[in-house]
């Protein structure tokens, strides 16, 4: 079957191209077979092409006619019914090239398919390709079946099958560029539970921030979908500079500002605590979907503004736009901050008949913790023994906070059995109770419970605080000595300590480790990653400007109360982002309440 130059440019082909029903796309075939052009490669090709998006059982009707089909027309067919989500289709015919003895796929057979694997239940399917490309393909393969391999993993969240990849390209084009950040920002997000900062999450986002830099530095222009990568990554580590950076990048170079990277701007300027420039993004938007919406609720819960995060819901609502089960996470969790205990209550007994959506372990979770903050943890106790799905350790530990604040040990005791038994190797469970024991001065089971820890060999997470300045990112781990400024740092703490004991702040030690004289668990609270962070910040920022920190940790009662101190003795606004929420320090008060 050959294609004469005069074929592919024939008359008839144009009138193919305006067919836009089935009926005058059958008359154009009636007259493409009469003509004999259906008997040549270039034309059955475009008429496969135009039939599979109008019908595309006709198109496969057209190919089963043809006798020997080349792999061009193979490729032809699958690109465009994978494309249309019939992968089914796709792959039927992709079994049909391997059964041909032939016939053999090549370069073009593959990128198709692996776009149409990278959701389930296609994955396993999409591995099984590789293994194709493999034993048809040259080793090296080829820019596109690289760059669509390097896709797929993206979309699987395989962040080292993918990297390899995306090394091997040696010029990698704007998509391949937007794939390898989109899964480095995937799965940085995915890592951070609420807002969780923790180290070994923040090094996927920092790692977006470095291949962005790469990026720069080649001919490649970023574009909408790279700086919601971008964005996204800058939330995760409250890098406020870069995520400035990248909101005037979008306004200069006059792109897009559509609702996705709004939604990533909202919820960038959320995370970093400028909630107000969040707003300005959300009032500005036009049209606002539900992802939108739930952005700037979310801003809203974690900064302890819960009763507007229920009255943007209820505007949210009123404007026609339907809440998914995100929105009544987040709404949920703003009432729990602020103690609106039956507000969140009568959203969650709602939300299956007025919103359709079915109680997941996420809302019962959110609903547990509303009430136990509250202190109701005989109710939180009875919905999670009733609820219908067996709970995750996400509410146990809700339950064992809860305990530990209120006082209740036996609750606390029950959630602890149950944590192990579901994360036995997690230390902030065990922290939890030893800390409860200890705050009752019950010394012999805090000796038990680290006693348990060390036999099992579970370490507790050290803390972590990132902060910005001049647009470099510095972390600090407790006792951290390897900063360059270490030497200032520490001299500014015994400045701090000093000013702290004149205005009579004496340490609450209970929480820290047994085992240490109470002079050294003074030194001990001293040096918690948030206190380095503000020490630093004192030296090397400007006064004027906000302190903002990120810790992958709950702030701990000493240090909050010490941060409350520092922000009237040194007059500095002072945001932590802890792993619960967002604390607003500003002339000796929090905008906790100290409810957190």
């Amino acid at each position: 079957m050959k294609s004469p130059k005069s074929t592919s440019n024939h008359p008839i082909l144009l009138l193919l191209e305006e067919c836009r029903t089935l009926k005058t796309l059958k008359q154009v075939h009636a007259q493409m077979i009469t003509m004999g052009l259906i008997l040549h490669t270039f034309p059955i090709s475009r008429i496969l092409l135009l039939s599979s998006i109008l019908a595309p059982p006709y198109a496969l009707s057209i190919f089963n006619q043809i006798q020997h089909p080349t792999v061009f027309l193979f490729n032809t067919l699958v690109s465009s019914l994978a494309a249309q989500d019939y992968t089914h289709v796709s792959f039927s015919l992709y079994s049909r090239i391997l059964s041909d003895k032939t016939l053999r796929p090549n370069n073009f057979t593959y990128p198709s398919l692996f776009k149409a694997c990278g959701s389930h239940p296609w994955l396993d399917h999409g591995r099984a390709l590789h293994a194709h490309v493999v034993k048809f393909l040259e080793p090296t393969s080829d820019h596109f079946v690289r760059a669509s391999l390097l896709n797929f993993y993206a979309k699987c969240g395989k962040l080292a099958h993918s990297r390899y990849l995306f090394n091997q390209i040696s010029a990698p084009d704007l998509a391949t560029w937007n794939s390898i950040l989109a899964c480095y920002a995937r799965s940085s997000t995915a890592n951070v539970v609420g807002t969780n900062a923790a180290s070994e999450d923040t090094g996927l986002a920092v790692e977006v921030l470095s291949l962005f830099g790469e990026m720069q530095l080649s001919p490649i222009r970023p574009n909408e979908v790279t700086l919601v990568a971008l964005i996204g990554a800058c939330a995760d580590l409250g890098a406020l500079t870069q995520g400035t950076w990248a909101h005037a990048h979008v306004l200069k170079n006059n792109l897009s500002l559509n609702r996705f990277l709004c939604t990533a701007l909202i919820d960038m300027y959320g995370k970093c605590g400028c909630l107000h420039l969040a707003k300005q993004v959300f009032d500005q938007l036009p049209q606002k979907d539900t992802l939108c919406y739930n952005a700037m609720i979310r801003g809203l819960a974690i900064h302890g503004h819960g009763q507007q995060a229920l009255d943007l819901f209820n505007t949210m609502t009123y404007n026609g736009v339907r809440p998914d089960e995100v929105t009544i996470v987040v709404v949920i969790s703003g009432c729990a901050h602020v103690g609106l205990v039956e507000e969140g209550r009568k959203l969650f007994l709602s939300m299956k008949e007025a919103y359709g959506i079915e109680p997941k372990l996420e809302h019962y979770g959110c609903l547990v913790d509303l009430l136990g903050r509250a202190g109701r943890l005989k109710e939180a106790e009875e919905i999670v023994r009733a609820m219908p799905m067996k709970p995750n350790a996400v509410l146990w530990r809700s339950l064992l906070g809860a305990s530990r604040v209120h006082g209740n040990l036996e609750l606390g005791e029950v959630a602890l059995r149950n944590l192990i038994q579901l994360e036995p190797e997690t230390s902030g469970n065990y922290v939890l109770l030893s800390n409860m024991y200890a705050s009752i001065n019950r010394w012999d089971d805090v000796r038990r419970v680290r006693k348990v820890m060390k036999d099992q060999g579970i370490n507790k997470m050290p803390g972590c605080s990132l902060i910005e300045i001049g647009g470099e990112i510095h972390e600090f781990i407790m006792g951290d000595r390897a900063h360059p400024h270490s030497k200032e740092i520490y001299l500014k703490i015994e400045e701090i300590s000093k000013r702290l004991n004149a205005y009579g702040h004496r340490p609450s030690t209970k929480e820290v480790l047994f085992d240490i004289e109470e002079e050294e668990k003074e030194d001990a609270l001293s040096y918690h990653s948030e206190r380095l962070a503000i020490a630093f910040a004192l030296i090397f920022s400007t006064s004027s400007v906000p302190i903002r920190i990120i810790k992958n940790l709950r702030v701990c009662g000493d240090c909050h109360a010490t941060t409350k101190l520092i922000s009237k003795i040194y007059h500095r606004e002072i945001i932590v982002r802890d792993r619960s929420r967002f604390h607003h320090f500003r002339d000796g008060a929090c905008s906790c309440l100290d409810y957190w």
